[in-house]
């Protein structure tokens, strides 16, 4: 009676329910970890892969024309750069794209100036250097001076206007790749392919000299930020770069007047005493007038202290 009365204790049969409860949601949840672990489908982390040059070179140009219409913008990034990277150790293709340039024809010289420009952007640095040569500038500049004849050049007198980005896409990206040459190689071989006097002399920056020379210098001296801009700085840098603007009359061509000075009533002047009074030169003296010109010597004193040779300036055995 004792095992009966313990089993019908209300106490014991919430325990036994409690414990048959907790064994089933136990027993069910291993089952159903069982069941999804058997249905699990692992995806395996991606690999990175590199393309290696031998990949590269093993591409055709059937195969490359394919990734570079391909809809991911990677694949058409990537195949663009390998494309890029062989047209720049391509000689032929280089030849190629600066004779393009030069063309009457305007659309297959834009398709070639964009083609350049391609390929700086796409490639390294190295780029920039192997077309540092006389004959691409040549090419540009000679490009340039063939899209003079497409549209009129704008008048260059509003120094508040900035005419760059209305200008023919031809003509504006062929000064940026000017820029982007000279900027790390400087503008000497750019002014060896006169880009003074073939193109940048060739603006309508006025009708008289002096209106040229006013509309020049506002353009210069403005805060407007171009490429032709940037060119003009880069020339005015480089060597010969002063004189090839004087020479096209871009900058006023006569000199400064000769320094004139008093220092305690004494005037000095850098124009030599003969030539200035229209007397003879030192070639035309004697030997004796020479001598004594070489005597001649200033004495600086304003009367407060002794005379030394500190004091005194003679002239030199040169004048």
């Amino acid at each position: 009676m004792g095992l009966l009365s313990f089993l019908r204790d209300e106490r014991v049969a919430l325990v036994g329910i409690g414990l048959a409860a907790g064994a089933l949601i136990s027993g069910m949840m291993t089952l159903v970890s069982i069941v999804i672990e058997d249905n699990k489908i692992e995806h395996p982390a991606p690999k990175t892969q590199y393309i290696t040059q031998e990949t590269e070179d093993s591409l055709q140009l059937d195969t490359l024309d394919k990734l570079i219409n391909h809809p991911s913008f990677s694949i058409r990034e990537v195949a663009i750069k390998i494309l890029c990277d062989r047209a720049v150790n391509d000689p032929d293709a280089l030849h190629e794209l600066l004779y393009g340039i030069t063309r009457e024809d305007y659309d297959y010289r834009l398709q070639c100036l964009k083609a350049l420009a391609l390929l700086v952007f796409q490639t390294n640095a190295d780029t920039s250097m192997r077309l540092h040569e006389p004959k691409t500038y040549s090419a540009m500049v000679r490009s340039l001076e063939v899209g003079l004849k497409d549209v009129e050049s704008p008048k260059l007198d509003d120094p508040f206007w900035d005419e760059y980005y209305l200008r023919d896409m031809a003509e504006r990206t062929n000064l940026l790749l000017l820029y982007q040459l000279i900027q790390k190689n400087g503008a000497e071989m750019l002014l060896r392919a006169k880009f003074v006097e073939r193109w940048l002399a060739r603006q309508n920056w006025g009708d008289t000299e002096h209106e040229i020379q006013k509309n020049f210098e506002a353009y210069k001296n403005n805060r407007r930020r171009n490429p032709i801009r940037d060119i003009i700085d880069c020339i005015f840098s480089a060597a010969g770069g002063v004189a090839a603007l004087k020479r096209t009359g871009l900058l006023p061509t006569e000199e400064r007047p000769p320094y004139r000075g008093e220092v305690w009533g004494i005037t000095f002047s850098t124009v030599p005493r003969a030539a200035a009074s229209g007397g003879p030169r030192d070639s035309e003296l004697s030997d004796e007038e020479l001598r004594r010109l070489r005597r001649e010597a200033f004495v600086f004193n304003d009367g407060t202290r002794p005379v030394s040779g500190l004091d005194i300036v003679q002239r030199g055995p040169d004048g």
